[in-house]
């Protein structure tokens, strides 16, 4: 089974946004940096979130995004289901894709796999995330690069 680059990046785009929850915008130019992901790419995965109301963004010399929660109140559920949708398998979510819908024992399984999935995603916060990303950094002597927005204050 694979998880998506977006679905991934996704996910390292929050990790970051959760790392300086509440020290104000962030560009996404420094994510993209410090990620090693194209800022482009960031550009059209960072669009979904803030639709779905997980990002705040503000444009101007101090802009940037932010996340529109505390992190230990989003989900990888979340990101993942914004970013993938939320089945595994087209002939969950719209039987009609399918003949076999009613007689298929592999439905069942597939069914059954993304009720875990889901559910693990769902046991985990970003702020959780974070923590373990905390001491594995620490371990490897790994830090954040992020520049934040600077204010005028």
């Amino acid at each position: 089974m694979k998880i998506s680059a977006r679905a991934r990046y996704g996910v390292r785009l929050m990790m970051v946004l959760a790392r300086n929850y509440g020290k104000g915008p962030i560009y996404l130019k420094d994510i993209a940096k410090e990620e090693e992901i194209s800022e482009k790419y960031l550009g059209q995965i960072v669009i979904p979130l803030r639709g779905a109301g997980l990002v705040l963004s503000s444009r101007g010399s101090h802009g940037g995004y932010m996340l529109a929660r505390e992190p230990s109140e989003i989900s990888l559920r979340q990101i993942v289901d914004i970013l993938e949708g939320d089945c595994l398998v087209r002939c969950i979510k719209d039987p009609s894709t399918c003949s076999r819908v009613t007689t298929c024992a592999s439905r069942d399984i597939w069914m059954l796999l993304g009720g875990k999935i889901s559910e693990t995603l769902g046991s985990v916060s970003l702020a959780e995330l974070n923590n373990i990303d905390h001491e594995k950094a620490e371990i490897h002597g790994r830090g954040s690069a992020v520049k934040r927005v600077k204010s005028k204050a």
